[in-house]
Order: C-alpha cells, then structure tokens, then sequence
C-alpha cells in the first residue's frame, strides 16, 4: 500500500531579524540603561515632559481665562479657589502661569530651531572647506560674540519691535554663533577620520560628504546642544519679556507677570515666586536633560 504524500503546508520559517534592526534595539537598550542609571537625567526627562505636555494642553488645564480682571479678587492670598493667589487686577495666578509655560516652550524650541537652520549649515561650510569660507563664517561669527547672549538679544528684540514672534527671531539669532562654533569643530574633526577619506576615494562629491557622512555623526552633539540652548531660550523670553520687548500684556507671559510683581513685591510675594520658580525648575528640568542626553550618546558614557 502507498501513502499519499502529504499536502500539508510546510512549517513557516521565523521571520529573520535584520542586522540593522537588531542593533538598533540594542542601543535603544543600552540608552535606557543610561538613562535609569543616571536619576537626575530621569527626573530632567520626566520634568521636560511635563513643560511640554503643559505648554501643549494649557488653555484646558487653566481654571479660569488668564486676561480676564476680577477686581473684587485682586491680591488674593493663595486658596481653595485660586490655588497660587491672584494679582493685582484679580486674574488667577496658576491660569497665568499655565499658559505662560506656552510662551516660555513657544520660543524655547522654535528659536533653538532657527538658529540650527541657519548655523548648521554655516558650521558645516566652514569647518569643511576652510581658507575663505572659514574666515568669514569664523570673523562673523566672532563679532556676534562680542555682544553677550542677553545684550544682543535685547538689542534685536529693540530694533524689530516688541512682540512674542520678534523675541524669538532675536533669541534665534542670538544663539547661531554658539552652534555655528560647536558644528564647525565637529566638522574639523570628523572630516580626518578614515570613512570620510574612503568616501573621498570613491568618488562622492561634497553634498554626499557633508549630508551622509559627516553631519549624521554629528548629531549626537547638536541634540545635546539643542537641549543646553532650550533653557538659555526660556530665559532670554523672560528677560525680553520683563523688559517689555517680548509677550504684550495683557497676554501671559512668566516675564510680564514678574514685571507686573515688581510693585507688590511686599504685599503679594505669591505673585512673583511663583513664576520666578516655574522658571528656575523649567531650565534645570532641561539642562538635566542635556546632561542626560550627552551621556546616553556619548560612546564613553558607561565607563563614567
């Protein structure tokens, strides 16, 4: 007798693991290791998070419209009602304060964001080609340091006008020259390295050179510089805004309530820690997450 040869589909094989893929997961592994080891980068993390998460949901955590006036409630201590007091025209001060936070990230990230747009590609043309292209970018780049990063800020913020779009054109720019330098020395370094020359070797023109080879091992250090520019941002909108160059009253803003504290600093302090504190935990939370971020990409990070 002959059995019939069985019809049955044969057993799937397992899907194959691709090397890229598998040693992706495994740095994503080795960053998380980093990252729980290092608890003040943790809390940094979790801090940011909750800035961003606040600034992306704050017109419905406030409790009250922050520009509206209640004067039968002006100076009011904090309470039940009104959990970080009132100022002196009666709006609720954590109403004021939520959606201040979104002025603060507002400019804190879009500012850090123009300046990479600009100062990139300034730091790659110049640290790549050097001779002419490096000395302009290098004295151009020298005289806007010259002027510290506040000065020059306020200045630029002075010429164009007051407004929150102005304040953070003026803080962008006033931040190029700090990545301009970082990019360029990454660029010196790389560009000596060995799979540069290879790439040389074989033909790639500069484009390739510079986009797929230098800049993407690059990153590791702008990401952490982003993260380093996000608080001086966040500060510099304050100080704009204090100075009555940034946020208009009588929209929110960290800044013009700390300006708006000044005269009641006695009688109503809650008016003036409140935001003076949201403002120191907001760039501590970030700089706490650049040290974390260097560490995680920083290839000699575990042996610290």
């Amino acid at each position: 007798m002959t059995l019939a040869p069985s019809t049955a589909p044969p057993a799937a094989a397992p899907p194959a693991v691709r090397p890229g893929a598998r040693a992706a997961r495994l740095r994503l592994a080795t960053s998380l290791r980093r990252l729980r080891r290092n608890r003040l980068a943790l809390v940094g993390a979790v801090l940011s998070a909750v800035f961003v998460l606040v600034a992306l949901l704050a017109p419905l955590l406030a409790p009250y419209d922050p520009a509206r006036p209640d004067f039968n409630a002006a100076l009011m201590e904090p309470s039940w009602s009104h959990w970080l007091g009132t100022d002196d025209l009666g709006r609720d001060q954590l109403s004021r304060v939520l959606v201040g936070v979104t002025a603060s990230m507002q400019v804190g990230v879009l500012a850090v964001l123009l300046a990479f747009v600009v100062a990139v590609p300034l730091g790659l043309v110049a640290g790549y080609y050097g001779r002419f292209a490096d000395s302009v970018v290098s004295r151009l780049t020298d005289t806007m340091l010259a002027f510290p990063f506040l000065v020059l800020a306020v200045g630029l913020a002075a010429v164009m006008g007051p407004s929150l779009e102005n304040a953070t054109i003026a803080i962008g720019i006033s931040q190029i020259p700090g990545i301009v330098r970082v990019t360029r020395a990454e660029t010196l370094r790389l560009k000596h390295l060995d799979y540069v020359g290879a790439a040389v070797a074989n033909g790639g023109g500069d484009g390739v050179i510079l986009f797929r080879h230098i800049l993407p091992n690059a990153t590791s250090t702008l990401i952490v510089q982003a993260t380093v520019g996000i608080p001086s941002a966040i500060i510099g909108e304050a100080v704009l805004s204090f100075l009555g160059l940034g946020v208009q009253p009588p929209a929110p803003s960290l800044g013009v309530m700390l300006s708006s504290a000044q005269p009641f600093i006695a009688d109503a302090p809650w008016m003036a820690v409140f935001p003076g504190l949201v403002i120191v935990v907001a760039t501590l939370a970030f700089n706490l997450l650049g040290d974390g971020v260097r560490d995680i990409l920083d290839p000699r990070g575990g042996s610290r």
